[in-house]
């Protein structure tokens, strides 16, 4: 085998991989999910993966991400230890339904589905889909399944469970949910792990997301997430990752909005050797609001990519982009946001600004703001800056006492505030505060909460 693959060598050994390991891969998950497995499979060997060539992945290098010896876990997890003896949530007032997924798989098999409070059923993706196989079968791959990126068709070849979330009419959960999840294994490990989020009309919750690796080893996740909100549901998504920077993560969100709902998403992203969101929303009906929001901050050679995309397909909708980034050392990233108004989607309000700040001469950043409209009745901004820390702000906080240093780190806290008080889980958002403080001042390690010290 030579040092260094092409794509197409890359894709065929995949699809090896799939055909060698079919039956394992059935086995693991639930009839629904093997039913799309040879439609993906097709699709993905029709469309490869994506490369530099395409216009949403112009900036960012995936083959060499998948030119490795990468363990598959297509068995049930078998952890040596107890989980929670090494993991620990540090928000002490936090108080959350928490699930755990492990490598992909989730982390209970007592109790596979838990019911909440107003009906709410969350639990494994695979159970749902075996214990509920209409109610899944009808929003399971409805718009992952629309999709060209040969990503999100091997994700569906290949993923076994994952996380599912049902809330029923009217539901409200005045507890967060909490997903954390663990990668852990004792050689180079990929995980595609799948989740469905239904909110039926007039439902409520917040689901709080974390990322998070627990051994030194390398480690590649490919995700796909699809949310349903319908009328009026209220939906708040808040992601936080933080894994060690020898591991790669590329997640792709896919939203269906109708009348009225409203979906919030807002990504922090604080370590990590490469990482890609995805983020893909369809305003279906009048009157949807969507806010998606992020903040990253990079340093070494880390790589932070976000691609949104907000299709405005009906009138009187709202959304509104905001992502801003610190990258220092040599850290590099891109931004690629795109405002879709269609012809019939009059009144429509729509912004978006992607601002970057610079703290060395070789961190880069591209930003490629975007808008495509077709309506004439509609109210739309974009913008983006790229710069570095204002001399004349920072002269004058020096020249009332304050220290270099410490004047730095406030105007850098003082940028990615706007994004930090958006989170809407109050304790959350006050431990991403000093997550935060500590990250620009180099304090936090990769993997914040992990015992374990990998290296």
């Amino acid at each position: 085998m030579s040092a260094v693959k092409d794509k197409k060598d890359i894709k065929g050994d995949f699809i090896t991989i799939f055909r060698e390991n079919r039956d394992r891969i059935d086995s693991g998950s639930a009839p629904l999910m093997n039913r799309f497995r040879g439609e993906a499979l097709e699709h993905f060997r029709q469309l490869g993966l994506p490369s530099d060539k395409s216009e949403d992945y112009r900036y960012a290098r995936i083959e060499s991400l998948f030119d490795k010896d990468l363990a598959h876990s297509f068995s049930v997890n078998k952890v040596s230890f107890n989980i929670l003896d090494i993991f620990n949530c540090d928000i002490p007032d936090l108080d959350t339904n928490l699930i755990l997924l492990v490598n992909g798989k989730y982390y209970n098999p007592k109790k596979p589905l838990i019911e909440l409070e107003g009906g709410i059923i969350a639990g494994s993706m695979a159970e749902a889909a075996a214990k509920m196989p209409d109610l899944v079968g009808k929003y399971y791959n409805s718009m992952a399944g629309e999709s060209d990126d040969g990503l999100v068709a091997m994700n569906t070849a290949f993923s076994q469970d994952g996380v599912f979330i049902y809330m029923p009419e009217g539901a409200v959960l005045k507890k967060p949910l909490q997903v954390v999840n663990i990668m852990i294994h004792e050689t180079d490990l990929m995980a595609q792990h799948r989740s469905l989020i239904i909110a039926e009309e007039n439902s409520s919750a917040k689901l709080v997301v974390c990322d998070h690796t627990l051994s030194a080893s390398s480690f590649l996740t490919n995700s796909v997430t699809e949310i349903h909100a319908a009328a009026g549901a209220n939906f708040s998504l808040s992601k936080i990752q933080n894994e060690h920077n020898g591991s790669a993560q590329i997640s792709h969100t896919f939203i269906k909005q109708k009348k009225e709902s409203s979906v919030f998403t807002n990504t922090i992203s604080l370590h990590g050797g490469f990482i890609r969101n995805n983020i893909s929303a369809r305003l279906d009906e009048e009157g949807c609001e969507n806010n998606a929001l992020g903040l990253y901050l990079t340093d070494k050679k880390q790589y932070i990519d976000n691609f949104v995309r907000i299709d405005h397909a009906m009138p009187g909708c709202q959304s509104n982009q905001l992502f801003k980034g610190v990258l220092d050392d040599q850290a590099s990233g891109s931004f690629n946001g795109i405002i879709l108004v269609r012809e019939n989607a009059q009144k429509t309000n729509a912004y978006q600004a992607n601002n970057n700040i610079l703290l060395t001469d070789d961190a880069r950043i591209n930003s490629r703001p975007q808008l495509e409209i077709y309506a004439d009745d509609v109210k739309c901004s974009h913008g983006s800056t790229v710069g570095q820390l204002d001399d004349n702000a920072l002269f004058y906080m020096r020249s009332r006492g304050i220290p270099e240093r410490e004047a730095r780190l406030m105007m850098m806290y003082a940028f990615a505030y706007e994004v930090i008080g958006r989170i809407d889980v109050k304790p959350l958002r006050k431990r991403i505060d000093d997550l935060v403080n500590k990250r620009l001042r180099g304090e936090l390690s990769r993997c914040n909460n992990c015992a374990m010290n990998c290296g």
